[in-house]
């Protein structure tokens, strides 16, 4: 057996931020292993790690030098203020994704509101909602189960158990209902585009990130569903590519959507579509 001492935690940070070349990175890393705030580590810095801390860490280190997202690491990211469990099941919320919950809850009521969010992943766009408008009726759909558990996990953990989970395909679960909005983020990254080998997108579920049709079959049946399942005025806000809000505007106007206008997110790009629809359809 070695009498080497155990690594402190400063030298296998010094050590690991070398490797990974992100400080940040290491020490979010390492304060998941031990379960501690990243501030703990700056006041123990002379604490010893075990075997097994040391086994935790150096396997989060090779994944992430293989390019697997930090969320799905961590098990968690932060969305609206909030910390929402996230898994491979799941995409990871993202702050672009902000700006969808934001025209919700400007131009939708206050009281006794009905929302449903359609493709709802993580749940970080249903779960937000209810959280901001405790008196609104939220409705979240998916397709796939394993996104679903991810969702009601976070449901729970927020203590938003109220929300309503149902699994399906677009709004097939929600049959014979209305609603006085349905968000979407869905699947908008085109088939076979690049972007789909980089980055993150390589770890994250396909069924969730591409569409055929250019991206848009997903939006396009979704615009389509949609006249059926809004009461008068009842808004579609949907989250799209960077180079996609034209045809979307195109799309809404094509199943009588007024009132359609895209957003810009923080760098400036059209990144959601919205409109109200003047007649629903029986």
């Amino acid at each position: 057996m070695s009498d080497r001492p155990a690594p402190t935690l400063a030298a296998r940070l010094r050590q690991l931020t070398l490797v990974l070349g992100n400080r940040l990175e290491t020490e979010l890393l390492l304060a998941h292993v031990l379960g501690v705030e990243r501030s703990w580590l700056y006041a123990h810095g002379e604490a010893p790690l075990t075997p097994a801390q040391q086994s935790a860490l150096d396997e989060l280190a090779t994944r992430r030098l293989d390019g697997e997202p930090m969320a799905y690491l961590l098990g968690f990211r932060e969305f609206y203020g909030r910390e929402f469990r996230v898994t491979p099941a799941v995409l990871i919320p993202r702050p672009e994704t902000e700006l969808l919950v934001d025209a919700g809850l400007e131009i939708l009521g206050s009281d006794d509101t009905s929302v449903l969010d359609v493709g709802t992943g993580s749940g970080c766009i249903a779960l937000t909602l209810a959280a901001e408008r405790p008196d609104w009726q939220v409705t979240a759909v998916d397709l796939s189960s394993a996104a679903l558990a991810v969702c009601r996990d976070n449901a729970a953990r927020l203590n938003l158990a109220r929300v309503e989970l149902l699994h399906g395909d677009l709004l097939k679960p929600v049959q014979g209902r209305r609603f006085d909005a349905i968000l979407s983020n869905p699947p908008y990254v085109a088939a076979g585009d690049s972007h789909l080998d980089q980055g993150d997108l390589r770890f994250e579920p396909d069924m969730a990130l591409s569409a055929d049709d250019e991206g848009l079959s997903v939006i396009r049946r979704l615009v389509q569903q949609a006249p059926r399942h809004l009461h008068a005025g009842g808004c579609l806000l949907i989250e799209h590519g960077y180079d996609q809000a034209a045809q979307v505007r195109a799309l809404l106007d094509q199943q009588g959507f007024i009132g359609i206008e895209s957003r810009c997110d923080l760098a400036g790009i059209e990144r959601i579509t919205l409109g109200r629809l003047a007649h629903p359809r029986g």
